[in-house]
């Protein structure tokens, strides 16, 4: 039987010297593709939080503003306990609903004072300074409590009013007490009127409020007031079925979808990935 040839040292040597190169390349090429994948992640992250460095600027700006009105309305209250002469003849019942009264606008502008300008140093510097994730809880906390600081605030403003009525009928004569409280009740009337009229047409409504956070479909589908269901293949397609209130809506797409998708509802839209 005829022989082989004998192969050439210097082609052994080369075939051999190519495997680990081929190797090493390929190594190279998992790690460059794990860093631009890291990489794209952490330049997303810098992306929200930016964005959600707007709404803490937001809610800050909100608190500063609240604490700064809160001041000046429980230094009116302060001064309307020190420095009114009540007179001697005001029967003793009147006294002291009118400085309690009084007395209670000015712990509540204080309080709303005392939270707003907590508020306003510890959330951003929770943002700041904390561990990772502090700034959704930053923004989450002072979404919650710059309501509540304004609430206390506007308690403050409607027992104010009280207290310039009491203290109309504790100084003054009839007549003219009668006119006073008149006019104060005509302006509260007022108040309330632009303030339901300012809140209703500026107002968010269910569903319709937006934030930085990054969210699942299916919280995304939850927040809007809606149930999602996974996709389930029919037919070799995905179908997404989102229900509501008036009925079953179905969104056909391919797989894979996840964060940014858009979920209609009833002729409106929905952004499933930025809530």
């Amino acid at each position: 039987p005829s022989e082989r040839p004998a192969a050439k040292p210097g082609a052994v040597h080369h075939a051999q010297a190519s495997r680990p190169s081929r190797a090493r390349l390929d190594s190279e090429a998992c790690t460059m593709l794990f860093a631009d994948k890291k990489a794209l992640e952490n330049n997303l992250q810098v992306s929200l939080i930016k964005i959600r460095e707007k709404e803490l600027d937001f809610y800050t700006r909100n608190c500063i503003s609240i604490g700064t009105q809160a001041a000046l309305l429980s230094g009116f209250a302060y001064a309307g306990i020190i420095q009114v002469d009540i007179p001697d003849s005001t029967p003793d019942p009147m006294k002291a609903a009118y400085l309690s009264v009084t007395a209670a606008a000015m712990a509540v502008e204080l309080i709303a004072l005392f939270n707003s300008t907590m508020c306003s140093m510890l959330g951003p510097g929770l943002a700041l300074r904390g561990p990772d994730g502090s700034m959704h809880t930053a923004v989450d906390g002072m979404m919650v409590e710059y309501r509540v600081c304004f609430l206390f605030f506007v308690i403050g403003v409607v027992l104010f009013h009280f207290s310039a009525l009491l203290f109309a009928w504790m100084e003054f004569a009839w007549p003219i007490a009668l006119s006073m409280t008149t006019v104060l009740f005509v302006f509260m009337y007022g108040i309330s009127v632009h303030f339901t009229r300012i809140y209703n047409k500026f107002q968010l409504r269910p569903g319709q409020m937006i934030d930085g956070r990054m969210v699942s479909p299916a919280e995304a589908a939850a927040v809007a007031g809606m149930q999602y269901v996974p996709a389930a293949s029919q037919g070799g397609e995905a179908t997404k079925v989102i229900y509501d209130t008036q009925g079953p809506t179905h969104e056909h797409s391919d797989e894979g979808l996840g964060y940014g998708q858009n979920y209609g509802h009833h002729g409106g839209g929905y952004n499933g990935g930025m809530r």
